[in-house]
């Protein structure tokens, strides 16, 4: 199992739901969840052979700011 984690602007509840079918949709992924209690919003991504491409791709379709940590 592979983590990842990136900085985002992803800062509320809406915007979680906003991102969810895009983050879904993106391979290998086993789990997702961003962390918006701190200043970076921190999204940790798990699974395996996983691609920050796949993802930072995802979260920047739904309209979000993105960078991999």
């Amino acid at each position: 199992m592979t983590t990842l984690k990136f900085s985002t602007n992803i800062n509320c509840g809406n915007c979680v739901r906003s991102v969810t079918g895009f983050l879904n949709e993106v391979e290998n992924i086993t789990t997702w969840e961003v962390d918006t209690t701190v200043k970076e919003k921190i999204l940790t991504v798990k699974g395996t052979n996983l691609q920050a491409e796949a993802v930072i791709e995802a979260v920047e379709d739904a309209g979000f700011d993105i960078q991999l940590n």
